[in-house]
């Protein structure tokens, strides 16, 4: 009778435990709080110089999260994979594996492929938005200094042979959408990850189908 009283008594215990067990896995997967994107493309302003984004804005959902994949390819480690309709960068590691970023790429009409070259990196790169741009969007400044307020964000690659780069960004949310004029963006600690680890020279493959 002792037994069954004490496991009786442990019941409510083990109740608690797993109860609370659930509740922290179920707060860590809401995290973080106050994710706002990705919105619908449509609802995006294309740039917003100016804004800095908080550290909690700056913290994709777990589809975007920057990790370690299964990836088949044929290029050599240490290529640039961009993946347009998918909406994620893959840095090759070999042995079937990759670094996956979550990006934000060209919207309709600005989307492109091919083989290029990373040609130059910058740290806090300014932004000198192109006529076209500036033609489509004519509240743009400029000319901006680099800073956290930048829509270029805190690391630019600049892919050689054309206007486009892979590039930070101050709007968070628009990871994961196409919203860009054809460059791609990640978070700022994402662009920072990635521009440590990529030598001026590195191979980018930009792809417009899902199966490389």
């Amino acid at each position: 009778m002792q037994r069954v009283s004490a496991r009786r008594n442990l019941t409510p215990s083990l109740l608690i435990a797993a109860f609370l067990s659930v509740l922290a896995c179920s707060t860590a997967a809401a995290q973080p709080w106050n994710w706002a994107g990705p919105r619908p493309d449509q609802n995006m302003a294309p740039d917003q110089p100016g804004y800095v984004p908080s550290a909690s804005e700056e913290q994709l959902p777990g589809e975007l999260h920057k990790q370690v994949v299964f990836f088949r390819t044929n290029e050599a480690p240490g290529t640039i994979i961009v993946n347009t309709s998918e909406r994620f960068l893959y840095l090759v590691q070999g042995n079937n594996r990759a670094i996956r970023y979550g990006i934000g790429v060209g919207r309709e009409g600005f989307q492109w492929s091919g083989l290029k070259r990373i040609e130059r990196k910058a740290e806090w790169p300014d932004w000198t938005p192109p006529p076209e741009m500036i033609e489509r969007q004519p509240y743009l400044p400029r000319f901006m200094a680099g800073g956290p307020g930048n829509p270029m964000g805190a690391r630019a690659l600049y892919i050689g042979g054309t206007v486009y780069r892979i590039h930070g960004t101050n709007q968070p949310w628009t990871i994961g959408s196409a919203v860009s004029s054809g460059c791609f963006r990640l978070t700022n600690p994402d662009v920072i990850d990635l521009f440590d680890r990529v030598p001026v020279g590195t191979r980018v493959v930009v792809l417009q189908a899902r199966q490389v």
